[in-house]
Parts: C-alpha cells; structure tokens; sequence
C-alpha cells in the first residue's frame, strides 16, 4: 500500500491487532480511523467490502495486513474482518522444515510485517526476501534462523502428527 494512502490507518490498526483472530468494528470507528467519512457505496453495497486483490485500496489494507472481510451488517453498520490462515505444505526433510516461498511469505503475513520490515526484523535485505517469496530457497543455516523466528512469533506451521510424542 502506498504510504498516504486514505485506508493507511486501518491498516496500522489491523497490523496493531494481529494477535486477533477476528476483528469487529463499525463503520463510525472506522471513519474515526480514517479521519474521513466512508464512501457512500460502503454502507449499502457488499462489492465495496469484496475481499479482491487489485483496484481497491480498501481490500489492499484488510489483505496487506493479513485479514479479510468476514461478514457485513449494514443494519448494524459493521463489518467483522477475520485473520487468513492459509492452508500451507510444509515439507520437511527428517524433523527439519524446508522453508520455501510459500511458508516464508506466510510467517512474514502472521507478524504483519511488509518484505522490509521482515528483511530488517531478520537482518537479510528486502532483495532476499523478494527472492525467497519468489521461489529461491533459503540457505540451510537461515532455515534454522526462521524456525526460531517462527517459534518466538507462535507460527503455528507444523502438523501435529498423531504418532508425535
């Protein structure tokens, strides 16, 4: 999302509130976020609140801060944004977890943070991350960088076997 933009406000607050898994507001607080009145279409059109990927800087600031649209009242004027948990493949060679694109990007959407911030929050350039996102592997010893990254954040990654001691 480009800074300035009108929806930056929520989401700071999303990002603020990512331990959440759901996220209730109405429209009042959600002009007060933006210190600007909602457009009229977002009290009585459910395509404004559509959870798509271009063209709507409203969905860019659910979606970049790694929620989406949940359900729309507009009797009650509100809107309830719930947490994407995407369904990942994690491959693991032995009991070690091969982090891919796939995986990384989702750890980096669960701590809300943008490739920049990731990059700095990890000491790697934005570049690596891009890379990473993009398909190129990571080396071996930062893998293991991101699994402690991964377990201070409570990223919830591996599947519970039912052998599992």
């Amino acid at each position: 999302m480009k800074e300035g933009s009108k929806y930056q406000s929520l989401l700071d607050y999303l990002r603020e509130n990512r331990h959440l898994d759901e996220v209730t507001l109405n429209f009042a607080e959600i002009e007060a976020l933006l210190n600007d009145a909602l457009p009229p279409s977002a009290r009585t059109q459910q395509a404004w609140w559509s959870n798509r990927k271009k063209g709507a800087l409203q969905a860019t600031a659910w979606m970049e801060a790694g929620y989406r649209v949940e359900t729309v009242d507009f009797d009650a004027q509100r809107v309830t944004f719930r947490k994407l948990i995407p369904k990942i493949q994690v491959q693991q060679a032995g009991d070690r977890v091969q982090w891919n694109g796939e995986l990384i990007k989702a750890l980096r959407l669960h701590m809300g943070l943008t490739q920049a911030e990731f990059a700095e929050h990890i000491g790697v350039r934005q570049a690596t991350v891009s890379d990473w996102e993009n398909g190129q592997l990571p080396a071996r010893s930062t893998s293991k960088h991101l699994d402690l990254i991964a377990e201070m954040a409570g990223f919830k990654y591996r599947e519970e076997s039912e052998n599992s001691d």
